[in-house]
């Protein structure tokens, strides 16, 4: 205890006329532990240094690479350096094997010499040395919808295959930029990066419906085209599939995509089948350069371009991993509370924002919580997710293989006491949502009262067992208390979420140190407590809705648009 901060004279004092000795010195030593919680995090903190390694060292993370290991070997080094009783790596099957992409050259040679800015899409292959070619420009056809003439709509498979039979001669050894450029609106009115305390509150408090708080969210509310569905349209994952397929069957040097974001961003995903040989060579250009070589084609100016990528695949990348820490429990030390983030992300930039933030943040609320003595009675477990931005695998392979669901239970099904989950960027945390009853969502807000200098508004309950937007919703799909941080948005739905913009420079110090404190003390606050989160009885557990496909990471969702 020689680290913690005495206990406040007042509050003991105060305390001492109106609850029982044993209740006084409860509190008295919870205010000490708040206290320490609190000086260690904001004075002595070492998130920033780990936010370094996660990103300028190991950056990025992709699933199924080197870097990814690499970073969760260091982190479980660092773990055990800081006096955590176990680190370490579990494996579980990712199916796939890795991809790194070591070379990605672009350049214009005609109508003028220049540098062409892109990002490479993953598990494609490499082009067959450096490639110099023509460009081309192929367009699929669209139908205006006969209700709405704004509305585009796709192509059957009939038409689709008659506008490519046109086209085949014309793609051979090309370099193929695939649709019209977009159309960016300049943004008059950006979005707010700080939700307004008012909207927060409005949030975070369970007598108020979604439509009394308004505020937005990430990316603004839900848009629809409000027209009929065109008969026999192919989706636009079919029409990718069959694009991939002619590209490859005609010869064509390289895939070009375009970004169609702001200011030169590129999200860049994956070909969606992992397989290299179902994809030709491809990059995602940003969309001013993407627009630049369209316009000169339409005007029918040649544009001569040089490519040189350079893929690998990674055969030992089948296997993935989740980096594990403990601090052992004392007297209810088989019952165990988690905290985490996924420690994956995508290859564009060094996924500072998505998602090294969220587990520096959960390591470094670990840490505080190590570093001020605590002796925690339920145990203390960190995990660093892998294969989150495919789609939450590895924190579903682990509560699969840990827990189970409530249908069916494991044997540590009942012994399990909340995972608390962070992944919307640098923004503080501004309130949470848990799995559970109302009464779970009131014990967390009460051992969190006293944060809303830091911005943060509260807690409440949600009955949504979909699995979805992070690693938390993989404990709710079976049934177990997930605990979902909401956080100013910041720049991350407009600038930084699975950009090429995601860099350490996008972090802020003071939020982010702040969020690990809040965690640290809800943490510590149900480590303790003699009873676990209450959870839904069997008979009032909500069903698990159907998901349409599989889950889709995003943005913590905004409790405003909670279930």
């Amino acid at each position: 205890m020689t680290k913690m901060f005495t206990a406040v004279i007042s509050a003991s004092l105060f305390f001492s006329f109106i609850a029982p000795a044993s209740l006084v010195a409860q509190d008295a030593k919870t205010a000490e532990v708040y206290a320490a919680i609190r000086k260690e995090g904001m004075e002595n903190s070492k998130i920033m240094h780990t936010m370094h390694y996660l990103t300028d060292v190991y950056g990025p993370r992709l699933t199924g690479s080197p870097n990814h290991v690499a970073a969760a070997k260091w982190a479980a080094r660092e773990m055990l350096s800081w006096g955590f009783d176990k680190a370490e790596l579990e494996p579980w099957e990712f199916g796939h094997p890795g991809w790194v992409n070591e070379r990605a050259v672009g350049l214009m040679q005609k109508p003028v010499q220049d540098t062409l800015t892109f990002e490479v899409l993953a598990w494609t292959p490499s082009t067959k040395g450096v490639v110099v070619a023509d460009a081309v420009n192929l367009i699929v056809p669209q139908f205006a919808s006969s209700e709405n003439p704004k509305v585009m709509q796709n192509p059957t498979s009939e038409e689709l295959t008659a506008y490519l039979d046109s086209m085949k001669t014309a793609v051979a050894g090309k370099v193929v930029f695939i649709g019209k450029p977009a159309v960016i609106p300049v943004t008059i009115d950006p979005p707010n990066k700080r939700i307004a305390d008012d909207v927060a509150k409005c949030r975070m408090d369970p007598t108020k419906t979604p439509q009394d708080c308004g505020g937005g969210g990430f990316f603004g509310p839900p848009g629809g085209q409000g027209v009929t569905p065109r008969p026999n349209a192919l989706s636009g994952r079919e029409i990718d599939a069959a694009l991939d397929a002619f590209l490859i069957e005609n010869g064509a040097a390289l895939r070009v995509n375009d970004a169609g974001r702001e200011h030169g961003q590129i999200r860049a995903f994956n070909n969606r089948t992992f397989d290299i040989t179902k994809a030709p060579p491809t990059v995602v250009m940003r969309n001013e350069d993407f627009g630049r070589v369209t316009r000169l084609l339409a005007s029918e100016q040649p544009v001569r371009l040089e490519f040189d990528i350079r893929n690998r695949l990674v055969p030992d990348g089948v296997t993935s991993y989740n980096t594990i820490g403990e601090i052992a429990g004392t007297d209810k030390k088989d019952e165990v509370i988690m905290l985490g983030g996924h420690l994956d992300s995508w290859h564009s930039a060094t996924g500072a924002t998505d998602n090294a933030i969220g587990s520096a943040i959960m390591l470094e609320a670990a840490r505080i919580l190590k570093a001020v003595g605590v002796k925690p009675r339920r145990t203390v477990r960190i995990a660093l997710w892998g294969g989150e931005e495919q789609g939450l695998l590895g924190s579903q392979a682990y509560v699969k293989r840990h827990f189970g669901s409530a249908e069916a239970p494991g044997p540590d099904y009942g012994k399990f006491g909340g995972y608390f989950n962070i992944d919307s960027g640098t923004g503080r945390a501004r309130g949470m949502t848990v799995f559970g009853p109302p009464e779970a969502a009131t014990i967390l807000r009460d051992a969190l009262n006293g944060f809303e200098e830091y911005g943060f508004m509260g807690v409440v309950s949600t009955k949504n067992r979909g699995l979805g937007g992070t690693d938390h919703t993989s404990f709710n799909n079976g049934g177990l208390p997930g605990i979902g941080v909401m956080q100013d948005p910041i720049e991350y739905g407009s600038h930084t979420w699975h950009t090429n913009l995601d860099t350490y420079e996008r972090i802020i110090e003071d939020d982010v140190k702040k969020s690990a404190v809040i965690v640290a003390t809800a943490v510590y606050a149900l480590a303790m407590r003699d009873e676990m989160l209450p959870r839904f009885k069997a008979d009032e557990m909500p069903s698990i809705p159907d998901a349409g496909g599989p889950p889709r990471p995003s943005p913590t969702p905004s409790p405003a648009t909670r279930p």
